[in-house]
Parts: C-alpha cells; sequence; structure tokens
C-alpha cells in the first residue's frame, strides 16, 4: 500500500524560480513532480508518496523532503536545468523532517 499526500509549491517571489526535491529514503518516498520551473506567482500541485513499511524495524529518525530553489538565469527558457544549482549563484533550502504515524 502506498500513501499519497498533495502539495504545493508557489513561487512568491518576482523573478522566475527553478526548484528540485530530494528524499534522504529513495526507496521508501516519492515526490511527483521532483524538479520545475516556477514563473512568479506561480504554483504547481505536486504528490508526495509513500510504500507501506514495518514501522520499528527500520530507521526513520533522518528521513526528510529537502526543497532547494533558485533564481534562474535572464533569459533562460522555461526548462529546468540542473546546472542552475551547481554554479556560483544563491541556492535556498528548506528541510522538511518526515514524522511517520504507524
Amino acid at each position: 500500500m502506498t500513501f499519497k499526500k498533495k502539495s504545493s509549491i508557489i513561487n512568491a517571489g518576482g523573478r522566475r524560480i527553478g526548484w528540485a526535491i530530494k528524499t534522504t529514503n529513495m526507496k521508501r518516498l516519492g515526490v511527483d513532480p521532483a524538479c520545475g520551473v516556477l514563473d512568479p506567482k506561480e504554483a504547481v500541485l505536486m504528490a508526495v508518496s509513500c510504500d507501506s513499511f514495518e514501522f520499528g524495524k527500520e530507521d526513520t529518525n533522518n528521513d526528510r523532503i529537502t526543497i532547494e530553489w533558485t533564481n534562474t538565469p535572464d533569459g533562460a527558457a522555461k526548462q529546468f536545468r540542473r546546472e542552475w544549482f551547481q554554479g556560483d549563484g544563491m541556492v535556498r533550502r528548506k528541510n522538511l523532517p518526515i514524522e511517520y504515524n504507524p
């Protein structure tokens, strides 16, 4: 059985951003879509899924989802590029710890 939760990512700023989501446990946690580009004031609906597992038999203390975002270069196409996160530009990050309800 897989649990799914939908949530929105909203670009509240005034510039286009590229965003990417990572998980610390890719076998158990999934995100769809995992990356994208948002114009100012634009939003996207994403789904977070968790596959079933035996709680207490696996270490879940470090499970988290990390959202990273950065301004896109001026004139860049609205197509996600991983290299935006690898240069010397500012990358913002939000860590969301996962709390399971056994």
